[in-house]
């Protein structure tokens, strides 16, 4: 005759055989999901560099062709570069605060 405990030891040891092997697999999968993050979060830093960058190249750009335009376009262009004077003004008081 089987003895009841002893089944339920056994029942009892496989199933905490199987939650360590649950436990591991969560473990396992953690440690893929902290690296995916951290890559990604390189990528995103990567990415918001090169974007700022692009911004600034275009605002660059911008502000070549203003100054590089015809004669008639002085007015225009004085008016550019009187906006671009009042915006540092604006950042240099937002600083002061």
């Amino acid at each position: 005759m089987v003895d009841p405990n002893t089944d339920l030891v056994v029942e009892l040891g496989t199933r905490v055989d199987r939650l360590v092997q649950l436990y591991r697999d969560a473990k396992r999968e953690n440690e893929r999901l902290k690296n995916e993050v951290s890559q990604l979060t390189g990528q995103l830093k990567e990415a918001v560099n090169s974007k700022t960058d692009l911004e600034e190249q275009l605002g660059n750009t911008k502000m070549a062709k203003v100054l590089e335009s015809a004669p008639e376009d002085v007015q225009q262009t004085k008016s550019r570069i009187n906006q671009i004077v009042r915006e540092i003004d604006k950042c240099i008081a937002l600083l002061n605060r």
